[in-house]
């Protein structure tokens, strides 16, 4: 068999997840996890469903009602089932369902899951085997931020984010709806599932993965932490020496990083200044730093001005110097490489038909094909399906719970 042969099953397939999520970090994981293979229920509340379908904008979904850009970006693949947690019979049903799934995830504030009836303790009580992930703003450890509720924007700036590479005189840019905290944690909780899956194939017992929003941005802020304690105090763009910065082209703006003796040579022979390697002011990676902006930038920009931000990151490239363009939404789905890689995933919109935008996976493997996405599901589109057949609930049963508002769908 080749290497690229693609007749292998999805890792995960027969991983079962029983997603007790809203809005980002933890639907963000799971939809993952569903790209290789695991089947995802989705656990909402049955009137108004999780956090994440009232964010905007909203676009009209096939049942009628609105439903908002988080959610639709977060839930490929997955099936609803609403239940209302808060519900006396809330706790029955969730417990029942525990023995037929491999893992529990969650990202309520510390504690939530607790008030409810529904920690680690009682549902691997129900299940030993099961992996309980939970994502929240500073974990389930005692500590000093235990009871703050958090969003993504807080662990971005408590890890380090905004005080990296810090621009004088104005505020820190808020990232795209948090996505770098919240995707963040959703990878190592990702990763942290994996491991602990492994862990239950060997030993037959389960555990608890607990990740801090705030230990992720942490971790992946790391220079941050490290820099002082090797002698670097100064995080700011001016302070590095060397040329890591923005040009314009005709088009928009690429990037360009010039750090070692022999990566100048080839900048300065590829945007046409060679008298620059005899210049006593290049002569150190601080001098190339200082004369940035005096002398570097409208040189580069001169060279550039006829050129696209996609031609001029080639030439640089074909030079041996690391560049690329700043890419826009409409660049990114044009992009020859990322239709290549199946980075964007359509699905149409139920109104209209038009392709909605999703990304890809961009865990790639060797022998098994990609999933085609299915679309986000309905509000307690898959409650009777999953209530019946994993807990053997009759039409009456459903009828009973459906009335007394503990479920819905």
């Amino acid at each position: 068999m080749s290497n690229d042969s693609k007749d292998q099953p999805l890792p995960l397939e027969g991983i079962r997840v029983l997603a007790i999520e809203q809005m980002q970090a933890i639907p963000m994981a799971t939809q993952l996890l569903t790209h290789l293979g695991a089947e995802v229920v989705k656990v909402e509340h049955p009137v108004h469903g999780e956090s994440g379908r009232t964010s905007a904008p909203q676009l009209p979904d096939s049942d009628g009602n609105l439903v908002g850009s988080t959610y639709i970006r977060n839930n490929l693949n997955k099936k609803s089932v609403g239940i209302d947690l808060k519900h006396p019979k809330a706790v029955e049903l969730i417990t029942g369902l525990v023995p037929k799934f491999d893992v529990v995830a969650e990202n309520f504030k510390a504690g939530t899951m607790e008030r409810l009836g529904l920690g680690y303790d009682v549902l691997a009580a129900a299940n030993p085997a099961l992996v309980y992930v939970s994502v929240s703003g500073f974990g389930h450890s005692p500590g000093p931020y235990a009871e703050w509720p958090a969003y993504s924007v807080v662990a971005e700036a408590m890890g380090g984010l905004n005080t990296f590479r810090p621009e004088p005189g104005r505020y820190p840019n808020i990232g795209v709806a948090g996505a770098v905290g919240d995707n963040t944690s959703g990878l190592y909780a990702v990763i942290g599932v994996l491991s602990a899956l492994r862990h239950a194939e060997r030993s037959g017992v389960g555990q608890k993965v607990d990740i801090a929003m705030f230990d992720a941005m942490v971790a992946m802020m790391d220079t941050v932490p490290f820099n002082p304690s090797v002698g670097v105090h100064d995080n700011s763009v001016r302070a590095w020496p060397g040329i890591s910065t923005f040009f314009q082209a005709n088009d928009g703006l690429f990037v360009a990083q010039v750090g070692r003796e022999h990566q100048f040579e080839r900048f300065a022979e590829a945007v046409g200044h060679p008298e620059w390697l005899s210049d006593e002011r290049f002569s150190t990676r601080q001098g190339w730093a200082s004369n940035l902006d005096d002398v570097i930038r409208p040189a580069v920009e001169s060279w550039a001005a006829n050129m696209s931000k996609l031609d001029a990151s080639k030439a640089l490239a074909a030079a041996g110097v690391v560049a690329g363009p700043c890419f826009d939404a409409d660049d990114i789905v044009a992009d020859e490489h990322v239709a290549n890689h199946n980075m964007i995933l359509s699905v149409p919109r139920p109104d209209t038909g038009e392709p909605i935008h999703f990304v890809g996976n961009p865990v790639k493997l060797s022998r098994t094909a990609e999933k085609a996405p299915v679309r986000w599901p309905e509000l307690g589109q898959h409650t009777k399906e999953i209530l019946s057949t994993e807990l053997g609930l009759s039409d009456d049963e459903l009828s009973a719970l459906k009335a007394d508002g503990a479920i819905a769908g």
